[in-house]
């Protein structure tokens, strides 16, 4: 018997990614990763004959994203008269409101990418990145101390959303009056985007996020201080190279990337722990286990379902799949997090695990530039909120949990919480 409304596991990844599907995406995930290691999707590509896949597996995904002379993240870099480029919203636009999209990190090739990662890593070091430990603290006790005396707060919005925008708004030189503007531009922009798909308010989020950057770095060259905009004009202005176009595309990446990705795994972490109350039980009695637990909360939940499209450079062959020149190819970073070739026990959460490797900030040169204070605001984070309401526990039934859905990504929207 045919079923008209039956959804194949293809059609189902391309309803999470444009951020349409509310189904568990896990399940799909696991469905997918038992159709293939490289499984070709029903997607729309324009006027060309190119092909969109997904790659599940560890092993594929990890040579996508590290194998520079086979997959480009511009497809310019295969022809420069190019019309496959997609950005996330769909449009091929590379104008100023889809300039943190297009021209940032994350969306070129070698040597541009190489020459600003090269920059930004000047300003962006693990040594200061420890040094921010002190400050992260101090936020983070006070969020916590604004609803102590309460016994309830909704963690997503007084906590999780807060602590990253804040850091990340204090590290670029955001005036602390402005810290909310640029929360609700953030938020707007991540909420709009989907592959595929572009919410008619994201344009305008766009723009004024653009324009306010555009005004504070202009700002930061008469009145320079000590915090990554007026360091990286430092270095933009001893000959380095970095346009102006490129440093305001810098800076609106660090900051939506800075801070999306730590809420998500702030809030997420706590309502896995929660559903896992002994994984929970085992961090209080042992902070020491933090870290570790920070690592394997990525492996199973980590923020982004896949890494930027990448492009294929020439034709060939990934796990017996014929990829042509031009194809686009997500990995499902999710999906390969709990390969069951890589993993024991794939599907369960292990505070405990010992991971070698995860691809929740992606791999290779294009890898997460903010993953160490990612990691740094994760730990402080969960190891604060554990100590100082050690009888943390959802106030609301554990089924009326709201999820959503956002580029690309899943989130949740709120978390009401008692202790």
């Amino acid at each position: 018997m045919n079923d008209s409304n039956h959804v194949t596991p293809e059609q189902a990844i391309v309803g999470l990614l444009s951020g349409k599907s509310r189904e568990n995406p896990f399940v799909v995930f696991e469905q997918i990763r038992q159709t293939g290691s490289v499984v070709q999707l029903p997607f729309p590509m324009g006027e060309t004959n190119n092909k969109a896949w997904v790659v599940t597996h560890m092993e594929e995904a990890l040579k996508v994203l590290k194998d520079q002379e086979h997959f480009c993240v511009d497809p310019t870099s295969i022809d420069k008269n190019s019309t496959i480029k997609q950005s996330l919203t769909g449009s091929s636009d590379s104008t100023g409101s889809d300039m943190f999209l297009t021209n940032s990190l994350n969306a070129i090739d070698q040597p541009d990418h190489r020459r600003l990662r090269t920059l930004v890593s000047k300003a962006f070091t693990p040594r200061y990145m420890e040094g921010l430990r002190p400050r992260i603290q101090e936020l983070a006790d006070e969020l916590l101390d604004q609803v102590q005396d309460q016994g309830e707060m909704d963690l997503v919005k007084n906590y999780a959303n807060l602590l990253p925008i804040n850091v990340i708004s204090d590290m670029i030189g955001v005036p602390k009056s402005d810290h909310s503007l640029i929360h609700k531009w953030s938020e707007g922009i991540a909420n709009g985007l989907g592959v595929g798909t572009v919410d008619p308010k994201t344009a305008e989020n766009l723009k004024d996020f653009g324009d306010y950057i555009k005004q504070l770095t202009a700002d930061k060259r008469k009145q320079p201080s000590d915090d990554l905009i007026s360091q990286l004009i430092s270095i933009e202005e001893q000959g380095d190279r970095l346009d102006e176009e490129e440093l305001i595309s810098l800076v609106q990446l660090m900051i939506f990337a800075g801070h999306e990705t730590t809420s998500t795994l702030i809030s997420t972490g706590t309502l896995l722990l929660l559903d896992h109350p002994e994984q929970l039980e085992m961090l209080k009695a042992d902070p020491n286990l933090i870290p570790g637990a920070v690592e394997e909360l990525l492996r199973y939940h980590g923020p982004s379902t896949t890494a930027g499209p990448r492009y294929a450079l020439k034709d060939l062959e990934l796990k017996g799949q014929q990829i042509k020149k031009g194809d686009m190819i997500f990995p499902l970073l999710k999906a390969a997090n709990r390969d069951e070739q890589q993993f024991e026990r794939a599907e369960e959460l292990d505070v405990t695990r010992t991971i070698k490797r995860h691809l929740a900030f992606g791999q290779g040169v294009h890898m997460c530039l903010g993953a160490p204070l990612a990691r740094v605001e994760g730990t402080i984070a969960f190891a604060t909120l554990f100590k100082r309401m050690p009888n943390l526990q959802l106030s609301i039934p554990r089924e009326d949990v709201s999820w959503k859905f956002k580029l690309a990504a899943q989130s949740l929207s709120s978390l009401p919480v008692k202790f």
